[in-house]
């Protein structure tokens, strides 16, 4: 159920091979998708048939029954390579009428004309969903949005109330915004003597967007994340690290290296899931017991979500059908019924404030779902669409460049920029 994001580095071979006719203006391209609902379609999930096939086959026999006259077939393909099928499938004309994609999935269809707009073709459904679900699928420089907001993701942050309480400060107010976590990093440093870290890892670009940073221009052809705030945010980092209130370690984390480090008490704040509270209760009950659950760190208000969605092709033969379904997999019924089979949240309007993510059970996976789901109500995807996985490792080197004193803050982030957008050129 992990969201990949290798899609924009496939959106070149799109571009290079997609024939020019794709780009619209016949009829299978416009964004008309009014008309009867009838005729065969074909679906394609991402990785999802192993686990839910009986839901998925219920889900289209339902649809076929409310809409005589229609045929949907399913294909699910594996999580390896998707990007690379769905490039294929665009380039030789054979891309699904309904297709399962994540945004940076979305953004070169989009591109190339094969993505529907919905604010055009569909724009009855848009209050429906979260406002940032709905805009999740917005391509920078373009109007329009090009997927249906489907399930959503995100995690609450787990903090030590012990390690807190040994530093001076209010276990049962923890830090909210990042001038709170740097302050308070700080203070458990000295007062710790640098055993005790406040965070196991360095800024990323959700950090940047999270602490109010522009990260692109309003055109999508230039990032902007070395703007004065970016620069004061890395410049915090660099104070954390050297204090030891970044874990010197953070320079080479990973989301299993950090939980180790929060498991053993030796960082203060980490994010997580249901998943590690229950490993914590398991294998450190002492940590267990002083336990914090927290919303996300964010000095916007918003916190990060991921999100899944579902395009329509925008040359397909059978849009009225095609937008039907997509609609049909992703309304407020269908997203609550899959939400309960698996640990993802419903991205339509009101569905969070149903008592499956409201009400305590005195159970460990409910207390993070409702610690989640609270937040999701007002977050938004932080990460730009266009935004690689060749860029994260630019941004990644930049930051341990600062850290590590081998360039200023405002240096390194001037030159992550540039790299940035000569990948973002090159794609």
């Amino acid at each position: 159920m992990r969201i990949n994001r290798r899609a924009v580095a496939a959106a070149a071979a799109i571009a290079v091979v997609l024939p020019l006719s794709a780009c619209g203006g016949s009829e299978a391209g416009s964004t008309d998708a009014s008309g009867k609902v009838e005729g065969k379609i074909t679906f394609q999930t991402w990785n999802l048939q192993a686990n839910f096939k009986d839901y998925f086959n219920g889900l289209i026999a339902d649809f076929e029954k409310q809409h005589p006259g229609t045929d949907v077939k399913w294909v699910d393909r594996p999580a390896e390579g998707y990007a690379d099928k769905i490039s294929a499938d665009a380039a030789g004309g054979t891309l699904p009428d309904v297709v399962n994609v994540s945004p940076d999935l979305v953004a070169p269809l989009a591109k190339a004309g094969l993505a529907l707009d919905l604010d055009k073709a569909a724009s009855q459904y848009k209050k429906e969903y979260l406002p940032g679900a709905w805009d999740a699928h917005r391509i920078p420089g373009a109007e329009g949005t090009y997927a249906f907001p489907w399930y959503l993701n995100t995690g609450p942050l787990f903090y030590n109330k012990r390690l807190l309480k040994d530093a001076g400060l209010d276990p049962e107010k923890p830090p909210t915004t990042y001038d709170e976590v740097f302050d308070a990093g700080l203070k458990m440093a000295r007062q710790s003597k640098g055993k005790v870290a406040a965070l196991a890892n360095v800024p990323t670009i959700e950090d940047f967007g999270r602490y109010g940073v522009p990260l692109m221009n309003e055109e999508g052809t230039a990032f902007s994340f070395n703007d004065p705030k970016g620069v004061e945010l890395l410049t915090r980092y660099k104070e954390l690290y050297d204090a030891k209130a970044l874990d010197p370690q953070a320079l080479t984390a990973t989301p299993e290296s950090s939980g180790h480090k929060f498991l053993t008490e030796s960082v203060a704040m980490n994010p997580g899931s249901a998943l590690d509270l229950a490993n914590f209760k398991k294998q450190a009950p002492s940590l267990y017991k002083n336990i914090g659950i927290t919303d996300q760190i964010t000095s916007t208000g918003k916190a990060n979500m991921y999100v899944m969605g579902v395009m329509v092709n925008a040359q397909s033969k059978q849009k009225p059908a095609a937008v039907a379904f997509a609609h049909f997999v992703t309304d407020a019924t269908r997203q609550m019924e899959f939400a309960k089979k698996v640990a993802i949240f419903p991205s339509t309007a009101g569905s969070l404030d149903d008592p499956y993510f409201t009400q305590e059970d005195g159970t460990d996976e409910t207390r993070v779902r409702i610690a989640a789901a609270k937040s999701l109500k007002t977050a938004v995807n932080y990460t730009p669409v266009l935004f690689s996985e060749q860029m994260k490792t630019e941004l990644r080197n930049a930051v341990a460049r600062a850290l590590q004193g081998k360039q200023s803050p405002e240096e390194a982030l001037d030159n992550a920029v540039k790299a940035c957008d000569r990948l973002l050129r090159q794609s």
